[in-house]
C-alpha cells in the first residue's frame, strides 16, 4: 500500500470520527446500567494504514456567605471573586469499590473527597511557573495538607509537623476532636504493619514497595511525627513515598476501625476533609455535602473558610459519549482526558465550553503478552513498530497536538529525567521510523513471511479510530488484527487483573511516556509486578528497581530511570503511538480552575485531588442560571 493512499485514507476517518462524534445524542443521563463484561467486535472496511491560616477551635457551623473581593496584586486576580453556595457535579466512569484506604488496591474514587493525607499542592503556585498537569508533582512544588512543614534531621529520617487545629468531621465516634500525631502514627502502623497492633502491611496496596524500607513511625510531642526509614533508602525514596498525594494514605480515625471493623461502607466513612458522604447510589451517584467545621481555608484568600460550594454529586457513567451528552446540556461541570476528536466536536456543539490543552498522562500504546508467540520475539514487536507512520499519524489525525517522534517509559514533559528522543542514537530511531519494506523483511526473517492474525482487546473508553489506522497499518505487513470491545471495568479485569487476554491490549493511555515520580516508573515491570500485566520478564529492569532504591543521590536516579528507558525502546516492549495532548473541557460558569491534572476524574483509581479541588473551586450561580442552567 502506499503511503499517500494511507495519507488520504486517514483523512477521511478523522473527518467521519469528528462527524460523527458531534453528532452524538445530547439527551441528559444521569446514571447508568451495571457495566457489562461483554466482548463485541468491530469491523471494519477502512483501508488506511501553602501557608494556610488555621482556626484554634471547630469553625462555627454556620454557613460563611462573604467572601473577599479585595485585589491582592496575585496572578488569580483575574479569575475573580469566590462566591459561595451551588452544587458542583462531575463523573466517573467508574462504581464506588472502596471506601476504605485499607482496601486501596480497588477503585478508591471518593476517598480524598472526605479523608487527607499529609501532603498537597501548592495552591497559590503560578501555572506558568508549574501547572500541576502532571501526574508527577516535584517535591520543590509540594505544600503541606495536614502537615504544616517537614525536614530532614538526617537522611533517612523525615519529621513531619502537623496543622494545628485541623479537626475531625463532627459525628460519631469522633465527634469532631482535634487530629494528633497519635492519629497519623496509629493510620500508618495500620497500612504498613508497623506497630499499634498491626504487624504486617495491607494486601491490598499496589504502593506497598514505596514503603518497604519504612521501619516506624513515632510520635513526638501531640502535632509532631518521625518517620524512619532503613540505612540503604535513599532520600528520593522516602520524598516520593511521604510527599505523594495519593489515598493510601488519607488518614481515617482508630476509633471507627474499632467500632466497625474498617470504615469500607459508605455510612462509616469518616475524615478530617472538606466534605461528608450523604447518599450514595450504586453503579449511579455519590453526593457529598459539605463539612460546615472544616479546618481549612483558601490559600489564596486566607479569610475564607472552603468549600466554597454546599455540596458534590458524582455521577457514574461508564460511557463516555453519554458523559459528554451530559456536558452539552449543562449536567456536568468538568471532563477530562477528552480525545482531540471529541475535543473538536464539543467546539462545533458547545463552543461556550472552555478547553485545554494538557499533556498525555501516558503515551498511546499497542500492548502484547510476552510469554506468548510471537510477541516474545524483539523482531516481530521491531516490524509492528516500523509498520506505523508517527509522523502521518500526528500531523493528520492529532492535527499537530502531538509530537511525531516516539517516547519511552518517561515522558518528554518530565524534563531533566528519561532518556529523550533527541538522546537516541540512530540506529534506534531507525527502528522506530516508518519502513513497511522492512517490517515485512524482518517478519519474513523470524518465520512469519505471510504475517500472522491476531487480536487486541480495547478498553471502550480508548480512541478507538486511532485503533483502526493502526489495524490498517498493520494489515499492509500481512499482520491482521481483529478488534474487541470491553468497558472500563471489565477490561481492567480481564487484561491488567486475571491476565486473560491472548494477545495485545488496547487501552485509554498507554504503558509508557508516564509522569509517575522515578521510582514509581522503574517498578512498573519488574517481573511479578502488579503493574506489570504484559508480563514482562527482564534480568536488567529487575535489577535496576532495587538499584534505585538504594540509590544515595538524585544523579544515581536519573542514570537508573536512563537506563530502564533504554532497555525498555531497544527491546520494543509496547508499540508506541507518542505522546498526544489531551483536552480538558469544563463549564463557563466553574471558576478559580485552572485544568489541573486529575482534577476531579481519572482512570482507573479515581482523581488524586477531588477533594482538594471540589474545596477551592467555586461556581457563577448567576451566569448558571443565565444560560439557561
Amino acid at each position: 500500500m502506499k503511503k499517500g493512499a494511507i495519507c488520504i485514507a486517514l483523512t477521511c476517518l478523522i473527518v467521519t470520527s469528528l462527524a460523527l462524534a458531534s453528532c452524538s445524542s445530547s439527551t441528559t443521563t444521569t446514571q447508568t446500567t451495571a457495566a457489562t463484561s461483554t466482548s463485541t467486535t468491530i469491523t471494519t472496511t477502512t483501508t488506511i494504514a501553602t501557608t494556610q491560616t488555621v482556626p484554634t477551635a471547630p469553625p462555627s457551623s454556620t454557613t460563611t456567605t462573604a467572601v473577599t473581593t479585595t485585589s491582592t496584586g496575585n496572578w488569580w486576580d483575574s479569575m475573580g471573586t469566590p462566591t459561595y453556595g451551588g452544587q458542583l457535579t462531575i463523573y466517573t466512569n467508574l462504581n464506588i469499590g472502596v471506601w476504605d484506604p485499607y482496601y486501596t488496591a480497588q477503585f478508591y474514587t471518593m476517598l480524598p473527597m472526605y479523608a487527607e493525607c499529609l501532603a498537597g499542592i501548592d495552591w497559590t503556585l503560578d501555572p506558568n511557573t508549574f501547572a500541576n498537569n502532571t501526574n508527577w508533582i516535584p517535591t520543590n512544588y509540594v505544600k503541606g495538607d495536614l502537615m504544616q512543614s517537614w525536614e530532614f534531621p538526617n537522611p533517612t529520617t523525615m519529621v513531619v509537623h502537623l496543622h494545628q487545629g485541623v479537626y475531625w468531621q463532627n459525628v460519631q465516634p469522633v465527634n469532631g476532636r482535634e487530629l494528633t500525631s497519635a492519629d497519623v502514627k496509629w493510620d500508618y502502623d495500620r497500612e504498613f504493619g508497623k506497630g499499634s497492633g498491626f504487624t504486617a502491611a495491607s494486601p491490598y496496596i499496589t504502593t506497598a514497595s514505596q514503603f518497604a524500607g519504612l521501619q516506624s513511625v513515632s510520635v513526638i510531642d501531640k502535632y509532631t511525627v518521625s518517620f524512619v526509614w532503613a540505612s540503604t533508602t535513599s532520600y528520593e525514596s522516602i520524598a516520593e513515598a511521604l510527599l505523594a498525594t495519593n489515598a493510601v494514605q488519607d488518614i481515617v480515625p482508630s476509633e471507627a476501625v474499632s467500632q466497625w471493623g474498617d470504615v469500607n461502607n459508605w455510612h462509616h466513612t469518616i475524615g478530617t476533609g472538606p466534605f461528608t458522604v450523604s447518599d450514595f447510589v450504586d453503579n449511579s451517584s455519590v453526593t457529598f455535602v459539605k463539612n460546615p467545621t472544616y479546618w481549612g481555608h483558601d490559600e489564596r484568600y486566607p479569610q475564607n473558610q472552603i468549600p466554597y460550594v454546599d455540596s458534590v454529586k458524582m455521577l457514574i457513567i461508564v460511557n463516555q459519549p453519554t458523559a459528554l451528552a451530559a456536558m452539552r446540556v449543562g449536567k456536568i461541570d468538568e471532563m477530562e482526558s477528552l480525545s482531540i476528536q471529541s475535543s473538536q466536536a464539543m467546539k462545533q456543539t458547545n463552543p461556550e465550553i472552555l478547553q485545554k490543552a494538557v499533556p498525555g498522562n501516558t503515551g498511546g500504546t499497542v500492548d502484547m503478552r510476552h510469554d506468548v508467540k510471537p510477541f516474545n520475539d524483539v523482531k516481530v514487536r521491531q516490524a509492528l513498530q516500523m509498520a506505523i507512520d508517527l509522523p502521518t499519524i500526528a500531523s493528520t489525525y492529532f492535527q499537530n497536538t502531538s509530537p511525531s517522534n516516539p517516547i519511552t517509559l518517561t515522558t518528554q514533559f518530565m524534563s531533566g529525567w528519561g532518556f529523550p528522543y533527541s538522546q537516541w542514537p540512530q540506529s534506534l530511531k531507525d527502528e522506530y521510523a516508518y519502513n513497511p519494506t522492512v517490517a515485512k523483511q524482518l517478519l519474513a526473517q523470524e518465520g512469519y513471511p505471510n504475517g500472522f492474525t491476531t487480536d487486541v482487546v480495547a478498553d471502550t473508553s480508548s480512541d478507538l479510530s486511532l485503533l483502526q489506522i493502526i489495524q490498517s497499518y498493520f494489515a499492509a505487513i500481512g499482520v491482521n488484527m481483529s478488534i474487541q470491545t470491553m468497558d472500563s471495568p471489565s477490561w481492567v479485569s480481564f487484561v491488567q487483573q486475571s491476565h486473560k487476554y491472548d494477545a495485545m491490549a488496547f487501552r485509554a493511555g498507554g504503558s509508557i511516556g508516564t509522569s509517575s515520580g522515578p521510582l514509581r516508573q522503574m517498578s512498573y515491570f519488574v517481573t511479578g509486578a502488579s503493574t506489570n500485566w504484559q508480563l514482562i520478564s527482564d534480568p536488567t529492569l529487575d535489577s535496576i528497581y532495587p538499584q534505585a532504591l538504594a540509590a544515595t543521590s538524585n544523579d544515581q536516579i536519573k542514570a537508573l530511570l536512563q537506563q530502564a528507558n533504554q532497555v525498555i525502546s531497544q527491546q520494543h516492549y509496547m508499540i508506541c503511538l507518542t505522546q498526544p495532548s489531551t483536552f480538558t473541557i469544563y463549564q463557563p460558569w466553574l471558576n478559580g480552575f485552572t485544568a489541573q491534572f486529575s482534577a476531579f476524574y481519572g482512570v482507573p483509581y479515581g482523581p488524586s485531588y477531588p477533594g482538594f479541588y471540589s474545596a477551592r473551586v467555586w461556581i457563577d450561580q448567576s451566569l448558571k442560571k443565565s444560560m439557561g442552567h
